[in-house]
């Protein structure tokens, strides 16, 4: 896992906006308190999670739309990303958990240069594979 790789604690809960909204709340509300930085909502089908959490809550929200009905995670990549003003979600492709835990990373990083040196050599390893694969095809 991305966050394990980078040496990132966090928290992992499920919460439905729908049918927990609750503890959707209190979860949100008591994330500072918690000392969490960023919050990653994954979602499927009305993915309203991450609006509800980020309505309630003065930390980054990502948001990750998933495949989890018939309209292949389109229902649920437009309802994260069509915010209204004021309650930002970051939104990442449909099942783009990865790119998410990276934009946590990154997100961290501004204020933790152990985090910034981390990054910056999983980017030269990134830069080094692309550089690998093109050797293979000649």
């Amino acid at each position: 896992m991305v966050l394990d790789e980078f040496g990132v604690d966090y928290e992992i809960e499920v919460i439905s906006a729908h049918r927990t909204p609750l503890r959707a709340y209190e979860f949100s509300r008591g994330a500072v308190e918690r000392g969490v930085g960023v919050i990653i909502s994954i979602a499927g089908k009305a993915a309203h999670l991450g609006g509800v959490i980020a309505a309630n809550t003065t930390l980054p929200v990502i948001g990750v739309p998933v495949k989890s009905s018939t309209l292949d995670g389109l229902d649920a990549l437009l309802a994260t990303v069509q915010m209204p003003s004021g309650v930002p979600v970051a939104t990442v492709a449909i099942d783009g958990g990865k790119n998410a835990a990276l934009l946590a990373v990154q997100i961290l990083a501004v204020s933790n240069d152990d985090l910034r040196d981390k990054l910056t050599n999983y980017k030269k390893k990134l830069e080094e594979d692309v550089k690998k694969m093109n050797e293979q095809l000649k």
